[in-house]
């Protein structure tokens, strides 16, 4: 049985993943800890996550509880994260990491610290999306330069970055299917005068409402029809189980840095 350590373990993500590492049958909820101005340190996590008591305290960061598990499941804060990574690297402890906001220092030194640990990052785990990614790749080579590429996201009033990881993978594999490079292409805003769209580009644009799970729309547009490829998360059920899913994969894997990809056999497709 796998044992498991959730980071921010009394979050809205933490208590459901929680949920579904009880209920997968190949891990067990070993650990969980917040950060040290938690009210919620000393709680029971079974309790805060709607799977019954287990008399397993929400503890007072990660120093207390490492030694107790196998693989540490982090969807928190990307300068949190980097700090739990250095602390697993140091202990050769797996990881998967689902926290967005990651900036491509942070991963480089990830990749780097990954030769010291087996982990999987992927910026959304819920298997539709990671399918979706397949999907807005492959029909934008075949497309191509024929049709302009739209990405419109939108999530929950408190989610802090923005676009949302997802939507940034969308832009980047598209982008790479045609022959281009999102950080040259991408355009996050469009305010007044702008003139006409160019051909290159491809817009990713943002709303921030209510309690928007997670939704994203990949449009391709071109003379005289559009074609639209949507995801829609109804429940954080979704990323918490593909989640499990990593974590139960990544322990056996030797140290190197894997997306969902590899968890779920897409890698080739």
């Amino acid at each position: 049985m796998t044992k498991v350590i959730i980071a921010g373990a009394a979050g809205r993500m933490g208590r459901r993943i929680g949920f579904m590492v009880n209920e997968h049958p190949g891990l067990e909820v070993a650990a969980g800890f917040e950060k040290s101005d938690s009210p919620d340190i000393g709680r029971d996590m079974g309790e805060l996550g709607g799977y019954g008591t287990v008399n397993i305290a929400v503890a007072d960061g990660l120093d207390s509880v490492i030694d107790r598990g196998d693989v540490i499941i982090d969807f928190t804060f990307h300068e949190a994260t980097m700090q739990i990574a250095r602390r697993a690297a140091e202990k050769n402890r797996a990881m998967v990491i689902g926290t967005t906001g990651l900036s491509p220092e942070n991963l480089e030194e990830l990749r780097q610290l990954t030769a010291h640990f087996p982990c999987v990052q992927a910026p959304n785990m819920a298997v539709g999306v990671n399918v979706l990614f397949k999907l807005a790749a492959k029909v934008a080579g075949i497309l191509g330069n024929d049709y302009d590429m739209e990405i419109v996201e939108a999530h929950h009033r408190m989610k802090k970055d923005a676009p949302s990881g997802t939507a940034m993978k969308l832009g980047e594999v598209m982008a790479e299917a045609v022959g281009r490079d999102i950080n040259d292409v991408g355009v996050f805003a469009r305010h007044g005068i702008i003139g006409e769209r160019s051909d290159r580009e491809i817009g990713l644009q943002t709303i921030r409402a209510g309690d928007i799970v997670g939704e994203h729309t990949v449009y391709f547009a071109g003379a005289g029809e559009r074609l639209e490829l949507t995801h829609r998360a109804h429940s954080r059920d979704n990323f918490a189980r593909g989640a499990s899913l990593a974590a139960a994969w990544v322990v056996d894997q030797p140290n190197g840095l894997y997306t969902m990809f590899d968890v779920l056999g897409l890698q080739d497709l």
